[in-house]
């Protein structure tokens, strides 16, 4: 379960900001940030929106007077938070709200786990969705391929 959390991540940050000075590629690795605790098979503190808002606190205190490094690291916890949509995480309760509704974990299996043959069809949606990026952001040149692999940037002509 990579392309489903990384494409569609990218899209939806497209989407809403249709930024090339964006760095997608760290959006990519927050949207892989939960799949940390796979080992637990239960959500922790990544499958919380309290993961997201410390990652977030962690990068504007971190960056603090370092605007560019701010913005750039802003994709980690917006990742961090699509991944929370896109595995539905919300419909456990106690995991999400963590811990504002108590200091226990949840005992439920992380949604990655427990979702089956679904997992083929929504990595196979994810792998659409990064094929889409891939034209959308011309990354069939080398040149523009070079700028996001170095920067994660898209070309400035890519915006409408």
């Amino acid at each position: 379960m990579l392309l489903w959390f990384v494409g569609p991540s990218i899209l939806v940050v497209w989407g809403v900001f249709k930024s090339p000075a964006a760095d997608y590629r760290v959006v990519a690795v927050g949207s892989l940030v939960p799949l940390a605790e796979l080992p637990f098979g239960q959500p922790r503190l990544f499958h919380s929106l309290a993961g997201s808002a410390i990652v977030l606190a962690a990068v504007m205190l971190g960056a603090r007077g370092q605007r560019l490094v701010q913005r750039r690291l802003l994709g980690l916890p917006i990742g961090m938070l699509l991944h929370l949509v896109l595995d539905g995480a919300w419909a456990d309760t106690q995991a999400f709200w963590w811990p504002a509704l108590g200091w226990t974990w949840s005992g439920a299996e992380l949604t990655e786990l427990g979702r089956g043959g679904v997992n083929i069809v929504l990595e196979l949606a994810g792998a659409v969705a990064c094929w889409w990026a891939y034209r959308r952001f011309r990354l069939a040149e080398p040149d523009r391929r070079q700028l996001f692999l170095r920067t994660g940037r898209v070309g400035r002509d890519i915006t409408p």
